[in-house]
C-alpha cells in the first residue's frame, strides 16, 4: 500500500469514527434500546461520564491509540453489579464501544482483548466491550470470541458483544421505535429495489420526529452519509419526495443539506484562517 493511499484510508476511518462518536454520545441510551434492549434497563444513563482513554498497543512504549468511546456509568437501583466486587465503586461499570469501519472483523479481535485488559487493570471496574461493525455483518447482533491457543490448549477465550449493521434488516429498523435505528438503516441490508423507498421512509421518520436541531442533524447526517444510492435509486427517491407523504421529508432534506454545507464552509474558512496565522508568525 502506498503512503498516500494509507493516509487517505486513515482519513476515511477518522471520518467514520468522529461521526459515530458524536452520534453515539448523544444517543447512547438509544443505542442500547435499539440493539440490546434487555440490558438498557440495567444502566443509569443519566450518570454517564465520558472518559478520554489512550492505550499502548505494545506496552509500555508501543504506539498510542485513542479508544473510540469509553463510558463510565452507574446501574439502576436494585440492579446487582455485573461481577462480584468489594469495591466502593461497585455500582459503576465501564462500557467500551469500538467502531470498526474496515471490511474485516479479524484485526479488531486481538485489539479489543488488549483494550479490555488495560481498561480493567487501570480502572478496576467491570468492562463491557462492544464492537460496532459498519462493513461486517456476522450474525447481526451477538457475541464474538477472540481465542489464543498453545498447541491444542486454549489459553484465552475473550468474548465481546457486537452489532454488525450490514446483516440487520433495514426494513425492520426503519419502522422501529428508535430513531437511531432509523438513521442506521443506510448501513443495513435492504434489497436494491427497495432502498429508495426505505431511505425516503427514514427521512420522513426523522423529519416528523420531536427532536432538537442538534440531535436531528446527527441522525440526518448519518443517514445521508451512508445512503449509497445509485443513479436509478436517486431518481426514484427524488420522485418519492415529490409525493404528499414525503413533503416534510423533502423540506428537511433541503434544509439540512444547506446547513451542513454552511457548517463545512465555516470549518474550512476557520482552517484557512488558522493556516494564515501560523504562516505569518
Amino acid at each position: 500500500m502506498t503512503q498516500s493511499r494509507a493516509v487517505a484510508e486513515e482519513c476515511v476511518v477518522t471520518d467514520h469514527d468522529q461521526r459515530f462518536k458524536s452520534l453515539l454520545k448523544e444517543f447512547f441510551a438509544e443505542f442500547f434500546q435499539t440493539f440490546f434492549p434487555d440490558w438498557a434497563a440495567r444502566f443509569d444513563f443519566s450518570t454517564v461520564d465520558w472518559l478520554e482513554q489512550e492505550v499502548f498497543t505494545d506496552p509500555p512504549q508501543g504506539e498510542r491509540r485513542s479508544l473510540d468511546l469509553v463510558a463510565r456509568l452507574g446501574l439502576r437501583p436494585g440492579v446487582p453489579p455485573p461481577v462480584p466486587t468489594e469495591s466502593t465503586d461497585r455500582w459503576l461499570t465501564l462500557i467500551h464501544v469500538e467502531i470498526e469501519s474496515r471490511d474485516a472483523a479479524a484485526p479488531l479481535r486481538p485489539r479489543l482483548f488488549s483494550y479490555y485488559e488495560q481498561l480493567r487493570r487501570k480502572h478496576g471496574l467491570p468492562v463491557l466491550p462492544i464492537a460496532l461493525y459498519l462493513r461486517v455483518g456476522l450474525q447481526g447482533i451477538g457475541w464474538d470470541v477472540y481465542e489464543e491457543k498453545y498447541w491444542e490448549h486454549l489459553l484465552v477465550a475473550f468474548a465481546y458483544a457486537y452489532v454488525g449493521l450490514p446483516a440487520l434488516d433495514g426494513e425492520v429498523y426503519v419502522t422501529g421505535d428508535q430513531l437511531l435505528g432509523v438513521a442506521l438503516t443506510a448501513l443495513m441490508r435492504v434489497s436494491p429495489n427497495r432502498r429508495a423507498e426505505v431511505h425516503a421512509e427514514a427521512l420522513r421518520r426523522l423529519a416528523e420526529a420531536r427532536e432538537n436541531d442538534y440531535r436531528r442533524y446527527l441522525l440526518f447526517d448519518c443517514l445521508e452519509a451512508y445512503a449509497a444510492l445509485d443513479e436509478a435509486q436517486t431518481q426514484q427517491l427524488a420522485a418519492l419526495l415529490q409525493t404528499e407523504r414525503y413533503q416534510e421529508a423533502q423540506a428537511m432534506t433541503t434544509f439540512e443539506k444547506g446547513r451542513k454545507q454552511g457548517m463545512e464552509q465555516g470549518m474550512e474558512q476557520g482552517r484557512e484562517e488558522g493556516q494564515r496565522r501560523v504562516s505569518s508568525q
